[in-house]
């Protein structure tokens, strides 16, 4: 995917909130699962971690307004999207009123990766039923796919437009960058003045933008770990992508978790894998 040259920008991208189908301990895949409490409080509190950025821990990212929030269309990821636009919409009419809203839309391109008859089940299930596939799924996804599910060159080949579309957005109207700059971090960095959008998706479609952004094998597809609502930023410096921050959860500290690992039906964890 063809990065708009001499872009200078920013792509935060945020994990939706926990789903029902996650608090049971199903897999998901594309199936419409809407958020539970406790993924309403992460979605709030993750709105406002980016409605007031500059508190530190300041996030890498312009004291501006965000140039849009794109999000799956998914009830779970759009639901999350909406509270980011809400905080969003809060802050910016305390500091301006009148402000206009960041504007929202659903992508398509970034549902996540289907999962065909897996969808719905219990790992324990699935592990009885196609325990061979899924011992191959987590140790080779590139050449494995759930029955009646996507390919990660699937993913990848509606992946790449969504990202190209949201990346020519963030370059219209705006001055090539250079690369006759310090790219070491720790000298008194002015501030980014560069425009950024949000992206609020899913884990195994964010590992796959990931790999493309940064031309990755898909080999490489289980090195990135997503919690839900955590925040990943991707900074390009005249079209050279840079990993500025990777699933950052410091507001999601007082969010209440269903219980410690192992607890319950299932274990779940802060990223909601099983």
């Amino acid at each position: 995917m063809p990065i708009p040259d001499g872009l200078d920008g920013a792509l935060v991208l945020v994990r939706h909130g926990q789903s029902r189908l996650i608090e049971e301990g199903r897999f998901q895949g594309q199936l419409d699962s809407p958020l539970t409490s406790i993924g309403m409080a992460q979605a709030d509190a993750v709105g406002r971690r980016l409605a007031d950025r500059r508190i530190p821990p300041i996030l890498p990212v312009p004291a501006a307004a965000p140039v849009e929030i794109v999000h799956s269309p998914l009830s779970r990821t759009a639901s999350t999207a909406v509270a980011i636009a809400s905080a969003m919409k809060a802050a910016l009419e305390a500091e301006s009123p009148g402000a206009p809203a960041v504007p929202l839309r659903a992508e398509a391109g970034f549902m996540e990766i289907a999962q065909g008859a897996w969808e719905g089940l219990y790992s324990a299930e699935i592990s009885a039923r196609y325990g061979d596939t899924l011992a191959a799924w987590r140790r080779r996804p590139w050449e494995t796919v759930a029955p009646g599910g996507e390919t990660l060159q699937a993913v990848a080949a509606r992946v790449g437009p969504a990202l190209a579309t949201m990346l020519a957005t963030l370059a219209h109207g705006h001055a090539a960058g250079t690369l006759d700059r310090s790219h070491v971090a720790g000298y008194e960095d002015a501030a980014p003045d560069h425009p950024w959008s949000i992206l609020v998706g899913h884990d195994g479609v964010f590992k796959v933008a990931l790999l493309t952004l940064f031309g990755l094998p898909q080999e490489r597809f289980w090195m990135w770990s997503m919690d839900l609502c955590g925040l990943t930023v991707v900074e390009f410096r005249a079209g050279r992508p840079v990993l500025r921050a990777h699933n950052l959860t410091d507001h999601l500290a007082t969010v209440g978790l269903p219980g410690p690992p192992g607890s319950g039906p299932s274990a779940i964890r802060s990223d909601g894998a099983l």
